[in-house]
């Protein structure tokens, strides 16, 4: 599987370390393979939620597409770089498997005690487990409220 997929939730200590799933890692490391990188992981907060975005090489070329689709020296790109590339941390993945996730990203998210990971296909998400819990049900009402509309039953 080259997708991240599933939600997994982990302990995170006063530290900011925490694992990272086994089945993201396998999909970091085939990532950073292919691109001929080290192991890590892109991580910034979440333009639109309380959680942070995160991935590998894959998650940077889509940045970089969308970079480049916007006019050089344009208000647009200049404001995703900042947005983007500005607020984004490269995190080493140690023997164990953990990322030390830095004080300001655990800030964003509100992450102390556990952390969630959503896996979102490309990236994946890290969320305060109760956090997540009301995002999950926002997004279930609203495949619901789309279904019902476009006539698919509820």
């Amino acid at each position: 599987m080259d997708r991240f997929v599933s939600t997994f939730t982990n302990k995170i200590d006063a530290k900011g370390r925490v694992s990272v799933p086994a089945p993201f890692r396998a999909i970091l490391e085939r990532d950073a393979y292919a691109a001929g990188e080290s192991r890590g992981v892109y991580c910034y907060p979440s333009l639109d939620a309380p959680a942070l975005d995160a991935g590998g090489e894959r998650l940077a070329q889509k940045i970089d597409g969308l970079v480049a689709r916007l006019p050089d020296y344009s208000d647009e790109r200049d404001e995703l770089s900042v947005a983007l590339y500005g607020d984004v941390q490269v995190l080493s993945i140690d023997g164990d498997g953990r990322i030390v996730v830095p004080e300001s990203l655990r800030a964003h998210a509100g992450l102390s005690g556990s952390v969630t990971f959503v896996g979102l296909g490309d990236k994946f998400q890290m969320w305060e487990p109760g956090r997540f819990e009301a995002r999950r049900k926002l997004a279930r009402e609203k495949v619901h409220e789309h279904k019902r509309l476009l006539g698919g039953g509820a």
